[in-house]
């Protein structure tokens, strides 16, 4: 229980009706999840407003509305209704009222970006951890609360959810919270309500731009910009030719990281590593910290990953040996994940699920001179036919050999979807096989392996389920990996 009054202190509003001194149970912003005495906050969403479920829900027990227009009550009901200009904005300081500022007793560290988010994420909590800390995490694949593991609908929850994660870690002892944030968090204010102690600029380039997302690149970028106005000090690579913009108006401290430029932290003596199927890199910090690193993930772009996990964990004193161990032992699910069947070549799984992704994870790979490079992906149903052209035009000209299989065809035909894969592959000169069953596929680059190959099993990654028709159906590539070496012995 919470006094209305009390969850109302931080935001502007106006009471329209009823009054503000009256107890909530609970903060809900599904009109189905609605309990008697609770505040129910009208959410207007893309395709559904809020707004018309008020009456529903103050029939259903609500005591209180969070609005931003007028709404449609029922006769005589005892309801009080808060009006706010924002009611988003509004939800994440309602929010961070009700769980009692969670976010005042920990650490939180934000990581904003195009790529990198994931990575870096698990990378800071395999560190801090290492050096003694409890560490919550709040991303795209889950979110971690000691040995619980929660499976994430978002990257960045709903604010009302990031408070409730924030309690719950407070609850369990965490000290420190890592976290990504999207530009679709940022923009809907999910992440408002508390200040970040460190806010992370990794790289930006064009995504998420279109229906129900962002207009434009500039309102893209502009998102990742508000992260630097709520955060006390902020870490960006300055090798990232957008890092001024996105810091322009800034209210923090700021610390530059970077290979190419002359930041506070750099990474020099970059080294590709390629040893007995598993490949890494190996490079030294120089700057603000001075380091040897060695990491089991390949490519530039795992070094600036890297090297954006020490900017951070050099502000909670981690010792440079306990850096170093955790980052060589460091893993993440999907992404440019190894998983060892042979000494001969390198398989992996990683979640390059559009042509901008795939493109910079072959032109990663090539530059450990495979003697073949062979990509095996799918293209997801229900969504736009270009996406399949362009990533099998970038499998056909990168890869040695394509292997065409089925991701989550939804409601689509999956050899449909593989045909127009094949419509890419067929404006370049590219190798390519057909097998639309996954497994099969996946069966075949491992019994077709050969010598010197690095194999990439694209599109799935962290995820653990193929949808059909509506359905999802369990399958995790790890799991089919292990069932195809069991038959083969």
């Amino acid at each position: 229980m919470a006094a209305l009054s009390e969850l109302l202190k931080e935001i502007s509003y106006e009471c329209v009706r009823g009054v503000p001194e009256r107890e909530i149970t609970d903060v809900i912003y599904d009109s189905r999840q609605v309990k008697k005495d609770c505040l129910f906050v009208c959410i207007p969403g893309a395709k559904v407003d809020g707004h018309r479920y008020a009456a529903e829900a103050v029939n259903a027990g609500a005591a209180a509305l969070l609005v931003e227009h007028e709404v449609e009550l029922p006769e005589d009901c005892d309801v009080t209704v808060i009006r706010v200009e924002d009611v988003r904005l509004a939800l994440a300081f309602v929010s961070a009222a009700f769980f009692g500022h969670p976010a005042r007793q920990m650490k939180i560290i934000g990581i904003t970006g195009t790529k990198g988010k994931t990575t870096t994420t698990y990378l800071v909590k395999s560190i801090l951890e290492q050096a003694g800390r409890k560490v919550g995490l709040i991303g795209t694949i889950e979110i971690i609360i000691g040995e619980t593991h929660i499976h994430a609908e978002n990257t960045t929850p709903q604010s009302y959810l990031v408070q409730k994660y924030f309690r719950m870690m407070a609850d369990a002892g965490c000290d420190t919270v890592v976290m990504e944030v999207s530009s679709q968090g940022l923009m809907l204010h999910r992440t408002q309500g508390f200040v970040f102690d460190f806010g992370i600029f990794t790289n930006l380039e064009p995504d998420h731009i279109g229906e129900n997302e962002h207009r434009d690149f500039d309102d893209y970028l502009h998102c990742k910009s508000l992260l630097f106005r709520q955060c006390r000090v902020g870490i960006v690579n300055a090798d990232d030719r957008h890092w001024r913009e996105v810091t322009r108006n800034c209210t923090c401290q700021l610390e530059t990281y970077g290979i190419d430029t002359d930041a506070d932290l750099r990474a020099q003596d970059i080294v590709f590593l390629n040893e007995g199927g598993s490949l890494g890199m190996r490079f030294t910090a120089k700057g603000l910290t001075e380091l040897p690193v060695q990491i089991a993930f390949p490519g530039k772009f795992n070094v600036y990953n890297a090297l954006t996990a020490i900017a951070i964990c050099r502000h909670f004193g981690v010792d440079g040996k306990e850096i170093q161990r955790a980052l060589a032992s460091a893993k993440v699910k999907g992404r440019t994940e190894m998983v060892r069947v042979s000494d001969d070549f390198t398989l992996m799984i990683d979640y390059a699920h559009n042509a901008m992704a795939l493109k910079s994870l072959l032109e990663t790979l090539r530059a450990y001179d495979p003697h073949r490079l062979v990509c095996l992906f799918g293209c997801g149903g229900n969504r736009a036919k270009s996406r399949r052209y362009e990533m099998g035009e970038v499998s056909g000209r990168m890869a040695d050999l394509t292997i065409i299989t089925s991701d989550n065809p939804r409601t689509e035909e999956p050899q449909a979807i593989i045909d127009d894969i094949r419509t890419g592959i067929a404006k370049t000169d590219g190798k390519y096989v057909e097998i639309c069953d996954r497994k099969e596929a996946i069966a075949y680059a491992i019994d077709h392996g050969e010598p010197g190959d690095i194999i990439v099993l694209a599109g799935k990654g962290h995820e653990d389920y193929q949808e059909i028709n509506g359905v999802k159906y369990p399958m995790d590539e790890r799991v089919l990996i292990q069932e195809i070496l069991e038959e083969r012995a």
